[in-house]
């Protein structure tokens, strides 16, 4: 059911790949009006959501499944690319708090004395793919039993496959790496955006066979990352 659910609105010309490498026309189903509803709602919903007071550019459905994945995973380490307000670091945070397991590491260009402040996280500033970045988080990995990565931050595709390369081996086995907003260029929503992290995760996934599109977390219908949930398997 989930394939026909995430592909491009009528009339737009774009058509995103079913689990079987098929284009499904999504102006057909409520669940892909209602994304586009929601997304292109922007400054008055998703983009007013947040977590204990702190904006939080998340769909609370995807909040909920990340919540599911970190208490099914118990996470050591979750990198986050993109940090922002640091309202979704903060909030991965709290349910590792609650598990009392885990900590959370969110990296993002710019610096913002504003991000809350939670023991379990440690805010990195610098670019994400910059070799210093890297090395930084490969040492505070090393040695951990689980580590989780989510990339949210330049959504270019040339961008987000480089952020896979570079984080993805840090993805422990029966773990995820989340490649967020792979809704975006008509998948199904901003179809002029050019490619982006759908096509990205795309081509990782014909280079690294380490990882397989897990659509049971799309179980609510509407997510921003259809087919963006990898697990790893080997």
């Amino acid at each position: 059911m989930l394939d026909r659910l995430y592909g491009a609105s009528r009339g737009r010309g774009a058509r995103a790949p079913d689990g079987r490498g098929h284009g499904v026309e999504d102006g057909e189903s409520v669940p892909g009006r209602f994304a586009r509803a929601y997304y292109e709602s922007g400054e008055t919903t998703w983009k007013d959501t947040t977590w204990l007071g702190v904006q939080t550019l998340k769909c609370p459905l995807d909040l909920w499944i990340y919540q599911e994945l970190i208490h099914a995973v118990r996470p050591d380490l979750i990198v986050e690319t993109g940090s922002w307000r640091g309202g979704s670091a903060h909030f991965m945070a709290c349910i590792c708090e609650l598990l009392g397991r885990g900590d959370v590491v969110s990296i993002d260009i710019e610096p913002d004395a504003s991000r809350p402040a939670h023991a379990r996280v440690r805010y990195v500033v610098g670019p994400s793919t910059a070799p210093e970045t890297v090395d930084l988080v490969r040492g505070l990995s090393a040695g951990k039993g689980a580590v989780m990565v989510v990339l949210d931050s330049d959504h270019r595709k040339a961008h987000v496959i480089e952020e896979m390369r570079a984080y993805g081996g840090l993805v422990t086995v029966g773990s995820y790496l989340i490649v967020e907003d792979t809704c975006i260029n008509g998948h199904p929503v901003e179809g002029g955006f050019g490619p982006g992290p759908m096509e990205a995760v795309e081509e990782f996934l014909g280079e690294d066979p380490r990882f397989e599109v897990d659509r049971r977390w799309e179980k609510f219908m509407m997510t921003f990352n259809p087919r963006g949930f990898l697990k790893r398997t080997g």
